[in-house]
C-alpha cells in the first residue's frame, strides 16, 4: 500500500510539473505573438517614417534649388555661388542631352 501511495504521489507531482510547464509554454506563446504584432507594427511605422523623411529631403532640395534660382535672378550670388549654380545647370543640360540621345535611338 505504501508503494502504491508513493507511486501515486510521484505521478501527481509529475502531472503538476507538466501542467505548470504547459501553462508557461502557453504564456510564452502569447508573449511571442504579442511581440510579433508589435514588431510588425514598428516595422510599418519605420517604413512610414522613412517615406516621410525621404519626402522632406526632396522638399528641402527643391527649396534649396528655388533659393539658388532666386538669388541668381536677383543678382545676389557671389562668384563662387554663380560657378556652382552654372555647374549644376550644365550637369542638368548634359543629363537632358543624354536622355534625348537615348530616346532618339
Amino acid at each position: 500500500m505504501a508503494v502504491i501511495s508513493l507511486i501515486m504521489t510521484t505521478v501527481n507531482i509529475t502531472e503538476q510539473h507538466l501542467k505548470r510547464i504547459q501553462e508557461k509554454v502557453q504564456q510564452l506563446l502569447k508573449q511571442h505573438m504579442a511581440l510579433q504584432k508589435e514588431n510588425q507594427s514598428l516595422k510599418e511605422e519605420l517604413n512610414s517614417i522613412k517615406k516621410e523623411a525621404s519626402a522632406f529631403r526632396e522638399n528641402a532640395e527643391t527649396l534649396k534649388q528655388q533659393v539658388e534660382i532666386l538669388k541668381y535672378s536677383n543678382g545676389e550670388m557671389d562668384d563662387a555661388d554663380k560657378k556652382q549654380f552654372e555647374k549644376r545647370i550644365n550637369t542638368y543640360i548634359k543629363e537632358i542631352d543624354r536622355c534625348i540621345t537615348m530616346l532618339s535611338r
